[in-house]
């Protein structure tokens, strides 16, 4: 074979190979257009969904689900998928699933109200979720789920704070209605009356600054500080809290020391920064032993983002159990009911220093130790110092 023959075969041999190799990838291809594919299964939306329902459904706050004749779904929001709702192209939840059904088979729309395990957290937590089921067309079911779970709580801190202000109030009114009681069976013994005069007034106080704690806690609570913020100088602000709480540290023989760095600011609302710092020293001062010591000491702190000004208020006294720190900042929680019966607390002075601190875009925690003390730390942002005033040049006579 000469070698012009040779080529010429291996020619013909390697077109007939690429021959064959081509049909081979075209029919692969013709294959895989004909399988189904994820995409391909699902039926295509706007021509399954009523006109208008694909746009709706996007704009509603609640998760949305569709489904079709077969379970399967047509439409889920992204909350839908956010709440576990649907996993995998199916609906998770089995009652919604049989509700589903039910409303697909006799076209009533019904609700219910359901716990969902909560996704990812593994404590046995559960999403209060209200379901709504309605027959959407022919073939369709649309599933609307609204979450509870935030305003579950919020009812049930409503709850709390009125049963505890019941009690709370019940306490001094009763005392109050007791004395009273005994003040008359004892009309004749002017030394008794005196004495049960005493408690009433006692009694009576307690019940006042309940009141009046009650009413700041709700102003805290509802107003904007900012609203009326200006810069504050601390040093004015622990003056006030010292000279608030001067008799009552006189008559225990308490030695109160302010210090720190001078002339700083913070910026918010001068009346609920006060009280807010007044609470803070007044708990140091009725919590401590007499003949100790109480500080009160601020200095600016770097933060990423931009300066604080941090307030400290350290006692000598009985300090906080570890337990009980956590929760020291809740409304009428008490380490110690009964001192704090003979201390006049209410439970509300460091609730509100918390919502003062967090409405002013700060924070307050606290250090203790038990049988040493406990220092306070209240974190505002830092108010600019304004600039000096210039004094203008005397103008050159003429």
């Amino acid at each position: 074979m000469d070698v012009n023959a040779a080529v010429a075969a291996a020619a013909a041999i390697a077109g007939l190979c690429t021959g064959v190799i081509a049909m081979l990838a075209f029919r692969w291809s013709e294959r895989d257009q004909a399988r189904p594919t994820r995409s391909s299964m699902r039926p295509d939306i706007n021509a399954v969904l009523p006109p208008g329902v694909d746009t709706v459904l996007s704009v509603l706050r609640s998760s949305a689900v569709v489904l079709d004749e077969g379970d399967a779904v047509v439409k889920a929001s992204s909350a839908a998928y956010a709440l576990g709702l649907v996993r995998g192209g199916k609906l998770a939840v089995e009652p919604m699933l049989h509700m589903a059904r039910d409303t697909r088979r006799d076209g009533e729309i019904r609700q219910v109200e359901l716990d969902l395990p909560r996704r990812g957290t593994g404590r046995g937590e559960a999403l209060a979720v209200s379901a709504r089921v309605a027959p959407l067309g022919s073939r369709l079911v649309l599933l609307l789920v609204e979450d509870l779970t935030e305003a579950r709580r919020i009812e049930a801190v409503r709850r709390d704070f009125v049963a505890n202000v019941s009690h709370e109030l019940k306490t001094p009114v009763g005392a109050i209605s007791l004395l009273s009681e005994a003040v008359m069976d004892a009309s004749d013994d002017p030394e008794a009356v005196h004495r049960f005069a005493g408690r009433m007034q006692i009694e009576a106080t307690r019940l006042i600054n309940l009141v009046q704690e009650l009413i700041d806690l709700s102003r805290v609570q509802n107003d904007d500080p900012l609203e009326d913020a200006e810069p504050v100088r601390v040093d004015t602000l622990v003056a006030e809290a010292i000279d608030r709480c001067r008799h009552t540290a006189s008559a225990k023989q308490i030695t109160m020391a302010a210090g720190g760095t001078a002339d700083l600011r913070v910026w918010g609302n001068r009346g609920q920064l006060a009280a807010a710092l007044g609470n803070l020293v007044e708990n140091a001062v009725n919590y401590s032993p007499a003949r100790t010591r109480v500080g009160i000491a601020a200095r600016r702190v770097t933060a990423p983002g931009g300066d604080l000004i941090e307030i400290a208020v350290t006692d000598q006294g009985i300090g906080i159990p570890e337990k009980d720190r956590e929760r020291i900042f809740e409304r009428f929680y008490r380490v110690d009911p009964a001192r704090s019966r003979a201390t006049g607390g209410t439970g509300l002075g460091l609730a509100i220093v918390k919502h003062v601190a967090a409405s002013h875009g700060g924070e307050v925690s606290v250090w203790s130790s038990e049988g040493q003390g406990s220092t306070f730390t209240l974190r505002l942002p830092e108010a600019a110092a304004p600039a000096p005033a210039t004094a203008s040049a005397p103008a050159h006579p003429s």
